[in-house]
């Protein structure tokens, strides 16, 4: 019992350290006044961490289904159920994001919309 409560423990804290490392600008204190801004604030928060939780969801679910032999297969499913889908080192929270070139298909998209709005 001592060992599943530990366990639980750990995805806990590792759950705090990733709140941590999502929120870590102004030492992890918000540095607006009113409760409505904090709110915005902490729901953008809570967008991103589900925002990457989410993508690790997707990301094991194509492994699991390109995995060749069903060996593989419960091999990570196991290793979901020992473990955390809260990961993160893949995440680069300090890069620099330029979305000034936009794809020929998002180009399309905006260019349909404004030719049948004109």
């Amino acid at each position: 019992m001592r060992q599943q409560v530990e366990k639980q423990l750990n995805k806990i804290e590792a759950s705090n350290k990733f709140s941590k490392a999502v929120f870590f600008g102004n030492n992890q204190e918000f540095t607006v006044a009113t409760i409505e801004e904090q709110n915005i604030a902490n729901n953008c928060k809570r967008l991103i961490q589900n925002t990457i939780i989410l993508w690790n969801y997707l990301y094991l679910t194509k492994k699991h289904k390109e995995a060749p032999t069903e060996e593989q297969k419960s091999d990570i499913v196991k290793t979901l159920k020992q473990s955390s889908i809260i990961h993160w080192s893949h995440i680069n929270f300090y890069g620099e994001y330029d979305f000034t070139r936009s794809s020929k298909k998002v180009h399309d998209l905006i260019s349909n919309k404004n030719e049948k709005s004109v």
